[in-house]
C-alpha cells in the first residue's frame, strides 16, 4: 500500500532530505585522490550526527556503516574501507538519514581526479536520466512515465540500465511502496498523486545491465567488470507541485 504523506509529514521529510544533501555536499569537497572510502564514511557520520539526526543505513539489515562507497565497476551497495580513491576512479556515495521519524535518501557519482571522457559522459547522462525521471513525477501520470523516461535517455545514448535494483517509496521507512523501476513502458502502474514521496534512483552500466553480488553479501558489481554510476533524489508530489527534498 502507498502511504500518502501530509503537509507536516513533508516538513520533516524536508529537514532529513537537507541533512542529506548537505552531506553530500560535504562529499564533493572532500572525495579526492589519495582518501580512503573508509575516512569519507566517517566524515559523513559526524556530520549527520552533528545535525541530530541518524544515519539510515548503518545498521539496516546489517549494513556496517552510514555511506554506500561504490567505486568503478561496484553498482551500490559498496561498503568503506580502507581503499584509497585514486585519480580516474569514479565513486557512486548513497547516503540516507533519518530525523523525527522521518527519512532521506539521495546519492551521487562523483569523478575523482583526471577522469576519462566517456566516464564523464556516464555519470552525466545518468543524472540527466534522473532529472527526466523526476519531470514525470507529476499529479496524472503513471507510475512506469519515470521509469520510460529514465530507460530512453539511458539507452539513446548506449548505456544500459541495472534491472536487480529499483528506487522505491520513502517516508517514515527507508524503503516503502512502490517500488519504481528505471525501465518499462509508459502508461503503466499506479496514478501519481498529491501525498506521494518516491526516492528516484537510477543505476546505468558502460557495458550489460546484469550485474552480481560479491562474497560480503552486499556489494553489487558489473557482470561484465565495466563502470557503473549511480544518482538519486528524494521527491515529494505536493498541492504545489514537485519538490525535490534532497536537493542542496
Amino acid at each position: 500500500m502507498i502511504e500518502l504523506k501530509n503537509a507536516s509529514q513533508f516538513k520533516r521529510m524536508r529537514k532529513a532530505g537537507k541533512i542529506v544533501a548537505d552531506t553530500l555536499a560535504l562529499m564533493r569537497e572532500v572525495a579526492r585522490p589519495g582518501i580512503t572510502t573508509l575516512e569519507l564514511d566517517r566524515k559523513a557520520e559526524e556530520y549527520i550526527r552533528a545535525q541530530g539526526a541518524i544515519p539510515a543505513f548503518k545498521g539496516y539489515n546489517g549494513f556496517p556503516a552510514t555511506l554506500c562507497t561504490s567505486v568503478n565497476e561496484q553498482v551500490v551497495h559498496g561498503i568503506p574501507s580502507l581503499r584509497s580513491l585514486e585519480s580516474g576512479d569514479i565513486i557512486s556515495i548513497d547516503c540516507g538519514a533519518v530525523i523525527d521519524g522521518y527519512f532521506g535518501d539521495a546519492a551521487v557519482t562523483l569523478p575523482i581526479g583526471d577522469v576519462d571522457e566517456n566516464l564523464l559522459k556516464l555519470l552525466k547522462v545518468t543524472e540527466e536520466s534522473l532529472m527526466f525521471g523526476i519531470a514525470q513525477a507529476k499529479v496524472g501520470n503513471r507510475l512506469y512515465d519515470i521509469s520510460h523516461a529514465v530507460q530512453k535517455h539511458v539507452e539513446d545514448n548506449g548505456f544500459s540500465v541495472v534491472r536487480d535494483y529499483v528506487g522505491h517509496g520513502i517516508g517514515r521507512a527507508m524503503h516503502e511502496d512502490p517500488q519504481i523501476p528505471n525501465f518499462g513502458k509508459p502508461g503503466r502502474g499506479p496514478r501519481l498523486e498529491v501525498g506521494m514521496a518516491l526516492a528516484i534512483e537510477p543505476m546505468v552500466n558502460m557495458g550489460t545491465y546484469e550485474v552480481l553480488t560479491l562474497k560480503d553479501h552486499w556489494t553489487v558489481v558489473t557482470k561484465d567488470k565495466k563502470p557503473s554510476s549511480h544518482f538519486e533524489h528524494t521527491v515529494a508530489i505536493t498541492e504545489n507541485g514537485l519538490e525535490i527534498l534532497t536537493r542542496s
